[in-house]
């Protein structure tokens, strides 16, 4: 539904991450001279799971705002709303990493059998954004602005998780707190898989999921605590 009345459709969803890829490779191969062998194969895997978060998130802080008839004239659990725009979004993230592959061969990636654990990469970056999704969509029910707070935030988040440079870059002073970032642990656990060839570190798995877990936890608590005024405010 996403993509009706376009003459590209779903294609768009694929021409956004390579035309920011060609951008990233000119700018931090030409001008920068980044050193990265092979920077498409670097930066394509990780764009698609800063996508699959910032479209997300985006999405979901109208779930509730955004769908006043529903919320007012239709008995449901209001939680559905978000869960079915994280589920579109995991759909639609899924098919694009299934598009990647063959472009990364293309590309001249070697893909090994760790491409298996992509879903469980995926499906533990669902349960944090779930849980983020929850906690913006309710807010933004009582504060409409906070939308514009998202959008600042993204901005700034995607310089700083490591899609376009490696986190080895970074001060060693840095690199402890810089780790506990779960979308710069997924983005680093997806690189393993398809650039390296390499299994994500337990460490890079416990982080997303004790982020995810924890983001669902206190994102529940507060959807539950605003609920009951959702219906006087959308």
């Amino acid at each position: 539904m996403r993509y009706r009345n376009s003459v590209l459709g779903f294609l768009w969803s694929l021409l956004n991450p390579l035309a920011m890829m060609v951008v990233l490779t000119a700018f931090y191969s030409f001008v920068f001279k980044a050193g990265i062998a092979n920077f498409p194969l670097f930066v394509l895997p990780p764009l698609l799971v800063w996508r699959f978060f910032a479209v997300s998130t985006s999405m979901s802080l109208d779930s509730i705002a955004g769908n006043s008839s529903l919320v007012t004239k239709v008995y449901l659990p209001r939680w559905l709303l978000v869960l079915s725009s994280n589920f579109a979004n995991l759909l639609g993230s899924s098919l694009e990493f299934l598009a990647l592959f063959p472009l990364m061969v293309v590309l001249g990636a070697q893909l090994s059998v760790l491409i298996v654990l992509i879903p469980v990469v995926l499906l533990l970056e669902f349960l944090l954004i779930l849980g983020v999704s929850l906690f913006l969509s309710s807010l933004n029910v009582y504060y409409r602005d906070f939308g514009q707070v998202w959008d600042i935030f993204l901005q700034a988040g995607f310089f700083l998780c490591p899609i376009f440079y490696s986190e080895s870059i970074l001060p060693s002073n840095l690199q402890l707190i810089y780790s506990l970032n779960p979308i710069a642990r997924l983005i680093e656990s997806t690189r393993k898989i398809l650039y390296l060839g390499e299994l994500p570190t337990s460490f890079d798995v416990l982080i997303v999921l004790g982020a995810g877990l924890l983001f669902l936890l206190f994102g529940s608590l507060l959807f539950r605590r605003l609920e009951p005024k959702f219906g006087e405010l959308v």
